[in-house]
Parts: C-alpha cells; structure tokens; sequence
C-alpha cells in the first residue's frame, strides 16, 4: 500500500508540475476559417458566372502603343497605334500627348484628327484589333513655336475611369543627354 501510495504522489506532483496556465493554439478553430473561406471563394467562382456565358473569369484591359515617326529627325508626322491585347472590352479616354524638354513639360489632350472627334473611343475585345492615329506635329508647333525645341514627345493612354493603360514615347531629334 505504502508503494502505491508513493506511486500516487510522484504521478500527482508530475501531474501538477506539467500543468501550465497557457493556453494551448486553436488549431481546429484555423483550419474551420481556412475551410470557410475556402467554400466563400468557390462560391464566388461557380456563381459569378453570368448564365451561359463564357467568358473570362478576370478580366484584363492591356493595351500595346506604338509611336513611329515619318522622318528620323524633326518629323511632320507622328503615328500612335493602340492594340488591344487584354482579353476585355476598353474605353478609351482622349490620348495625353506630351512634349518633354528636361525641366519643362507641355500636356496636351488628343481629340482626334482632322477636325474630327472620336474620342472616347470604344475597343472591342476581339483580339489585335488596332486602332491608328495620325497626329500632325505642324499644328502643334503653329500653335507654340518653342515645341520645336523639346526633343521628346510622349502619349499616354488611359481608360475613361482613370486608370493607366500604358505609354510610349520617341525623339524628335538628338540631344546629348539621353533621358
């Protein structure tokens, strides 16, 4: 008896320096949240789909602008050709020409050409479909002679919300310092 008795205080005095006050991780309760939100996204995926249609699950406006000059130095003519390359319909705000000299910048927003007016433009989603724009530089630099003096010009392209889509620029003529 005195042995088992003995044996009962060295288990009781383990048992009672092994308990902690620290709670242990909630380990079930991690893996509940990981399953539920996990069943939220599958949810959104099955039933975010409109219908019948087939369509992209995320959707990507992407753009790919090209600037190309008439002449290699002091060019009349500017041609900016805008592809969709996104898997998404864009519209398209009015292209932000900019005439870049060091310190100084001139901002200018495209409308169109030869007095006609098509922006907002609306670009569909088909795939390479392109969009070209000839941008006479004359009519700018009748209207500030100084612009012959900047050596880069700019254009950025943007949606209608805001967002940038991309930008492209090119020299008009050699400078010494590449910027």
């Amino acid at each position: 008896m005195k042995k088992y008795f003995l044996l009962l205080i060295i288990l009781g005095s383990t048992l009672k320096l092994s308990a902690q006050n620290e709670v242990g991780p909630d380990g079930d309760k991690l893996i509940w949240l990981l399953l539920i939100v996990l069943l939220a996204v599958i949810a959104f995926v099955v039933f975010s789909k409109k219908g019948n249609k087939k369509g992209p699950l995320f959707t990507r406006e992407k753009v790919k602008i090209e600037l190309e000059k008439d002449r290699l130095y002091f060019p009349d003519n500017i041609i900016l050709t805008i592809k969709n390359i996104g898997n998404a319909d864009i519209d398209l705000d009015r292209p932000l020409m900019v005439f870049d000299n060091f310190w100084l910048k001139r901002k200018f927003r495209l409308k169109g050409t030869e007095n006609r007016i098509f922006y907002p433009l609306y670009m569909v989603m088909v795939k390479g479909y392109t969009h070209t724009l000839n941008i006479d530089l004359n009519h700018f630099y009748s209207y500030d002679k100084k612009l012959k003096r900047y050596p880069k010009v700019k254009v950025t392209i943007l949606n209608v919300k805001g967002k940038h889509l991309g930008s492209s620029s090119i020299y008009l003529r050699k400078t010494l310092i590449k910027f």
